[in-house]
C-alpha cells in the first residue's frame, strides 16, 4: 500500500459521502461504502489499512488493473496540453484513439462514435440500426443488461429493467443458450444451439422480421452469468440477420478489450456484427469513454443525411489519451494473450477443481478471466443457493458468501447466486492462486446452505 492508514480520514470521507452522495441502484440509508484510500495493479485498500484482491475489477472495467504508469503518465501529458475541445473538431488524440480501436474491431467496423460509457454506446447503436432500416423493433435476450438509460434499461433483461420499462420502446426479449437451465429441455450443447436459433427464428417470423431493426447481444453476457455461447450460436444469429435484413449489434462493453483472451469476444467465432458497443476496458475506467464502431454500409447511410445524435464530451481528449495508452500497453505488455493464458492453465483448471471440492458449485463456465460459478443448494435439483432476484433474508446465504469474501480480503464480484471471476487482465499467476485460495475458504461458508 502506497499511503499508510487513517482511521479518522476514512470516517471523515464516509460522513462527506453519506450526506451529500446518492448512491447508483442502492436503498441509500441501507448501505455503508468502503472508503478507499488508494489502488495499485490487482489490489484496493481503505483507510483502514484493509488490503482486497480485486476479483470484480470494480465493475468489470479495469482490465488493465489499477493506476498502470504508462496510461498515468499520458493522462497528465494531455491534461497539460490540451483538457478537452468540443467533438467538431479534428484533434490528434482522438483520431488515433478511433484508428486504434477499428484496427481491432472485426470487419469493416472502421468508424467510430465516441461515447461517454456503454449505455451511452447501446442508446446510438439501436438508433443508427433504427434509421439505417427504417424499422422500429429492436430484440435483445431475456439474460442480458445493456445500461440504465432509457433505450438501453428496456433491452436489459434482469430485474433493473422492470421500475423503468415503459413497454414503449419497442423492444422483443427472446432466450439465449444457456444448456444448466435450458429453456429448451435441451440435452447437449448442439440440441441447445439448434433449439435457441429455431426459437429466434420462430419470434421473428411472429413479430414481423420487416419490423424489425436490431438484434443486440451481449457477445458473452457478462452480469447475467457468464454463458458463453456454443460454437455455432453466434454465426447462426448472424445467418438470420442476414436472411431478414437485421442489423446485428454486439455488445462487447463487459467482453471486449482482453476480457475473454482476445481483443473482442466476437473473435472467438469469427462473427462480423453491423455495429458493436465498446466501453470500460477501452481504457480501464480511468476517464469515462465508450463507443460504438459501425460498419462500412451502415456508415455510409449518413454520409449525406446528418447522425441525429451527439454528445458534448464525446471523444474527450483525457478519456481518448487514456484509450491510446492503454491499447497501447495491452499490445506492449501481451496483456490479451495473459488474459487467455490464465484462464486456460489457472482459472479454468482451478475453478473446476474447486467446483469438484464444493457442493455449493453447481456450473464453472468463462473463458480468460472472465468466469462465474453458479451456486446452488442442490446439485442434483440445480435449485440456486438463493432464489431469483432474491433480497432480504431470502439472500442471506450469498450475502454470507460475500461478506467471507471481504473478510479475507477478497472483492468478489456476486449477482443472484453465482459469483463471478473477474480479476484483471494483468492479474498474475500468483494473484490468481491467492484469490482461489480466498474463495476456496469463502465457498465453505456456502456450502453450509447446501442440502
Amino acid at each position: 500500500m502506497s499511503t499508510l492508514p487513517d482511521p479518522s480520514r476514512g470516517a471523515a470521507v464516509k460522513a462527506t459521502d453519506r450526506a451529500h452522495v446518492f448512491h447508483s441502484w442502492s436503498a441509500q440509508a441501507l448501505i455503508d461504502p468502503i472508503a478507499v484510500a488508494g489502488a495499485e495493479g490487482s489490489y484496493f485498500w481503505d483507510h483502514d489499512g484493509n488490503r482486497y484482491l480485486d476479483f470484480s475489477s470494480q465493475l468489470v472495467n479495469t482490465n488493465i488493473g489499477h493506476q498502470h504508469p504508462k496510461v498515468v503518465a499520458a493522462v497528465r501529458e494531455q491534461a497539460a496540453r490540451l483538457c478537452t475541445i468540443a467533438p467538431g473538431f479534428a484533434v490528434d488524440v482522438r483520431s488515433e484513439a478511433a484508428r486504434l480501436v477499428a484496427e481491432r474491431t472485426p470487419g469493416d467496423l472502421d468508424k467510430i462514435f465516441f461515447t461517454n460509457g456503454g449505455a451511452e454506446a447501446v442508446e446510438n447503436a439501436v438508433r443508427m440500426s433504427r434509421l439505417h432500416t427504417g424499422r422500429t423493433k429492436v430484440f435483445s435476450a431475456y439474460r442480458s443488461y445493456h445500461g440504465a438509460t432509457a433505450t438501453a434499461i428496456n433491452l436489459t433483461g434482469d430485474p433493473r429493467r422492470w421500475p423503468s420499462d415503459t413497454a414503449s420502446a419497442g423492444v422483443v426479449h427472446f432466450w439465449t443458450p444457456y444448456l444448466y437451465r435450458s429453456p429448451f429441455h435441451a440435452e447437449t450443447e448442439e440440441q441447445e444451439c439448434e433449439r435457441a436459433l429455431r426459437h429466434l427464428e420462430d419470434v421473428l417470423v411472429f413479430e414481423g422480421p420487416q419490423t424489425v431493426a436490431a438484434i443486440v447481444l451481449e457477445t458473452v453476457p457478462g452480469t447475467a452469468g457468464i454463458m458463453v455461447p456454443p460454437p455455432g450460436y453466434l454465426p447462426g444469429v448472424r445467418k438470420l440477420c442476414d436472411k431478414y435484413g437485421v442489423v446485428l449489434i454486439l455488445d462487447e462493453v463487459m467482453a471486449g478489450f482482453g476480457r475473454t483472451g482476445r481483443w473482442f469476444a466476437a473473435d472467438h467465432w469469427d462473427v462480423v456484427p453491423d455495429l458493436l458497443t465498446f466501453a470500460k476496458g477501452v481504457n480501464s475506467g480511468y476517464v469515462p469513454l465508450g463507443g460504438v464502431a459501425i460498419s462500412a454500409e451502415i456508415a455510409a447511410t449518413f454520409d449525406r443525411r446528418p447522425y441525429p445524435g451527439g454528445l458534448t464530451y464525446s471523444g474527450h481528449p483525457l478519456a481518448c489519451a487514456a484509450a491510446v495508452a492503454t491499447i497501447g500497453a495491452m499490445a506492449e505488455e501481451g496483456i490479451v494473450e495473459n488474459a487467455a493464458r490464465i484462464g486456460d492453465e489457472v482459472l479454468g483448471p482451478g475453478l473446476r477443481e474447486l467446483a469438484e471440492r464444493h457442493p455449493s458449485v453447481g456450473e464453472v463456465r468463462g473463458t480468460g478471466v472472465f468466469w462465474a460459478l453458479e451456486l446452488v443448494r442442490d446439485r442434483a435439483t440445480r435449485e440456486p443457493l438463493v432464489p431469483y432476484n432474491a433480497s432480504g433474508e431470502d439472500n442471506a446465504p450469498m450475502a454470507a458468501f460475500t461478506a467471507a469474501c471481504r473478510a479475507a480480503g477478497l472483492w468478489p464480484f456476486v449477482n443472484m447466486n453465482r459469483t463471478h471471476v473477474v480479476p484483471p487482465c494483468t492479474v498474475t499467476e500468483a494473484e490468481a492462486k491467492d484469490g482461489l485460495a480466498l474463495l476456496d475458504e469463502a465457498l465453505a461458508v456456502a456450502d453450509a446452505h447446501t442440502g
